[in-house]
């Protein structure tokens, strides 16, 4: 299908589709319990079958126009990936969201990948206002949000109950004005 590099670490951004299912399934099996953390991605794939299904879920969703998985690889590995949780083009929203193994960590792959879904959504789609919804406690999602340049838009207190533990949630949002400024002043920068 198609691939976008990410940069000069061999890191690509490529779609998730059923036929990934035993990569994807690999994938969930080294990372479940760093995943699993703050969020239930994936949870439910724990065979062939049901990693299978979930992909099919989300092709079905994305055919629908209102959610979509993409993988991220990394020297040829499925490491994590990007996602649209909800997509809403008639309205202008989306909600963003990411998950990754430890091996996927530390390198910017979510920020760089989530540049190149949220310049597709905003330029190509039209969408308005792009949420990103993480835990409080998960430090390496807010801190993702920060390098996208969203800006915390308040904190759902203990909205999430996970784990046996009842999480507070932060809300995080760029706009498209927001966005097409910050990108427009990096490629600035970058010359």
């Amino acid at each position: 299908m198609y691939a976008i590099p990410l940069g000069e670490d061999g890191a690509e951004l490529r779609p998730l589709e059923p036929w990934h299912a035993r990569e994807f399934l690999d994938h969930l099996d080294r990372g479940r319990e760093f995943i699993g953390r703050f969020i239930p991605f994936g949870s439910k794939a724990t065979d062939l079958d049901s990693a299978r299904a979930m992909l099919q879920r989300y092709a079905d969703l994305r055919a629908a126009d209102t959610a979509s998985l993409h993988g991220l690889w990394l020297g040829g590995t499925l490491v994590g990936g990007v996602l649209f949780l909800n997509f809403d083009a008639a309205r202008g929203n989306c909600e963003v969201g990411c998950w990754l193994e430890p091996a996927g960590t530390g390198r910017g792959l979510v920020t760089r990948a989530m540049r190149v879904l949220i310049d597709w959504a905003v330029g190509e789609r039209g969408i308005h206002r792009v949420e990103w919804v993480a835990a409080a406690g998960n430090t390496p999602s807010v801190n993702t949000a920060r390098r996208l340049g969203m800006t915390r838009d308040g904190v759902r207190r203990e909205a999430h109950p996970y784990g046996g533990v009842r999480h507070d949630l932060e809300v995080w949002s760029v706009l498209a004005p927001e966005w097409r400024e910050a990108r427009a002043r990096a490629a600035h920068s970058d010359h």
